[in-house]
């Protein structure tokens, strides 16, 4: 392609609303550009990058018999009323109506178009197992879109759906798609690890996340520092075995504690470190006040407790409902003397709790010698707390480190959650009808398009490899009013070309700092460049990962780039 005839709009200048590597380099090499808030154009370079991540998603995809198709954006709502997910995903979902007043919605996602699908077309087990999957644009309003395609409202995802008789089956093909997306990710030449996670909106149960180690990941992922454990940490089970003190047991006693609320302000004022004190909130748990508690060094995980609890909705309950429940504020409610009727869920670290401090359920006050199951009654034990640095690991080698990941894929065992609701059956071998048992498994094309662009660039721009690159080679004649120059670009032209190379030709009439420039800005893994030793045959190679150089005849061209292709 000539350089003169696409379309490349570089930039000199950072953009000022580009917050992170990726979007700033994105902007200025002339990959993308907005539209509007987390709405982007994908411009010839950029859509050549998301074809090459694509056609490694798909030969992944296809090797392990899933099939592609490709479903509407736009979905009927009856399909979401069918899964209770209409009202249930949230104001993200974006809703619109036609002329006919009827509603629809954007595709955030296509469970239930599939499901729907197979329902209608799948009959027999003799059928399964069924892969199939597409790479499509799905839609998202998200409240606030940021650091560019990492988080936007349109975006291009790979998504797979499979159907099985067996949850042996799911199993099979549950592990195949996580070899795959193993397989894909490495690739693409990502530093990445497969996480355990949480389905969230999903639904299902058994998923596993993989993230790219990024430092402007928005997620913090938990692993051992000596085995390859990883989890995310709202999934991150603690292992730690706690011991409860052999002190004895003193004396309840009430003291003032005015205006110390947090656990810092009353242990400092009390003099009492922070894991002898007992944090209490309420929560709000399908209607059902809660009162939780942890100690007060620890972090309560809003997500590992709605899956203890097994529960649709976990949010901390409102200033007015904890007064009317408890009688105190917020900063002074405790576990003892509670209401009778009132469920008490706990840490497990909270049983280890000797002669602590509690809030007294009284404004201003706190209970000191306040010990478990003596002063107050737990329903239950349970690991709720975000699991630390220093923890023991769950596989039992090494301790808990953290590091920041970005999602770029995610795999589900949805089971039957999905065709139940929506009514999806097949006959088993004894003529039975029964739900599909289902696996969902998505990537984030896009996503995977600004992972990739923070790790392979440096001070000049883009350092793409080979395998993700928009061009193999950026050819660059110096001086284009040179005979000699141009006629050798020509022909190399035509010789790469003839090589099956994807070439660059800067054919442009622009002085050779610009060229040179813009060629280290776009990050083509090589620039071979035809300067004042034109009339010999003679060009400079440059290899833009390593920035070596070298002059080769241009007879030894092919050769030697072959060479670098075949082992880079």
């Amino acid at each position: 392609m000539k350089q003169s005839k696409t379309f490349i709009p570089t930039l000199r200048e950072v953009p000022a609303d580009a917050d992170v590597k990726s979007h700033k380099q994105l902007l200025r090499a002339g990959f993308i550009r907005q539209n509007a808030s987390g709405i982007y154009s994908y411009l010839p370079l950029g859509r050549r990058v998301l074809a090459n991540i694509e056609q490694i998603v798909r030969e992944e995809m296809e090797a392990i018999n899933a099939i592609e198709l490709l479903m509407p954006a736009m979905q009927a709502a009856e399909l979401w009323q069918e899964s209770g997910r209409w009202e249930a995903y949230g104001p993200e979902l974006m809703r619109l109506k036609d002329r006919h007043d009827r509603d629809f919605a954007l595709g955030a996602t296509h469970e239930e178009v599939i499901t729907s699908l197979v329902r209608d077309e799948v009959k027999s087990y003799k059928k399964l197992p069924l892969s199939l999957y597409q790479i499509q644009t799905k839609f998202r309003d998200e409240k606030r879109p940021r650091f560019g395609l990492l988080r936007g409202r349109e975006f291009i995802m790979k998504d797979a759906y499979s159907f099985h008789a067996t949850r042996e089956s799911l199993d099979e093909t549950y592990d195949d798609m996580y070899r795959a997306y193993s397989n894909i990710f490495t690739r693409l030449g990502l530093n990445f690890r497969a996480v355990i996670a949480d389905a969230g909106s999903i639904g299902g149960k058994g998923t596993h996340e993989f993230m790219v180690l990024s430092e402007i990941g928005e997620d913090t992922i938990a692993y051992s520092d000596s085995s390859d454990y990883a989890a995310n940490i709202e999934m991150a089970e603690v292992v730690t075995q706690y011991t409860a003190s052999d002190l004895p047991m003193n004396d309840i006693d009430k003291v003032a504690t005015p205006d110390q609320k947090s656990i810092e302000e009353v242990s400092a004022f009390l003099n009492v470190p922070a894991d002898n004190c007992i944090k209490t909130l309420v929560f709000n748990v399908d209607g059902e006040l809660v009162v939780v508690l942890a100690r007060g060094d620890h972090e309560i995980n809003d997500i590992k407790l709605k899956n203890a609890l097994e529960a649709t909705s976990v949010e901390l309950a409102d200033e007015k409902d904890v007064l009317a429940l408890i009688g105190a504020n917020i900063g002074s409610i405790g576990p003892v003397k509670l209401p009778v009727d009132v469920k008490v869920v706990a840490d497990k670290a909270i049983k280890s709790i000797r002669n602590g401090v509690a809030g007294a359920n009284e404004d201003g006050f706190h209970y000191v010698n306040v010990n478990p199951e003596r002063d107050f009654a737990v329903n239950d034990y349970l690991d709720i707390r975000f699991v630390q640095v220093g923890d023991p690991s769950p596989d039992g080698q090494g301790v808990i480190q953290f590091a920041e990941g970005i999602e770029v894929g995610h795999i589900f065992k949805l089971g039957t959650t999905y065709s139940e609701k929506m009514g999806a059956t097949f006959l088993d071998d004894q003529g039975k009808a029964k739900p599909f048992i289902m696996g969902c498994y998505g990537i984030g094309v896009s996503r995977i398009l600004a992972a990739v662009a923070e790790q392979f660039q440096d001070e000049s721009g883009f350092t793409w490899p080979k395998q993700l690159a928009p061009y193999d080679v950026h050819l660059v004649p110096v001086n284009t009013k040179d005979e000699a120059q141009v006629s050798l670009a020509d022909d190399l032209y035509s010789l790469l070309k003839s090589y099956r190379y994807d070439v660059l030709y800067d054919d442009r009439a622009e002085r050779a700092g610009v060229k040179f420039a813009d060629a280290d800005l776009i990050g083509l893994p090589v620039r071979v460049t035809v300067g004042k030793k034109a009339s010999e045959g003679l060009v400079e190679v440059k290899f833009r990962q390593t920035g070596e150089s070298f002059e080769w005849q241009k007879e030894e061209l092919i050769d030697r780039l072959n060479e670098f292709f075949r082992t880079n």
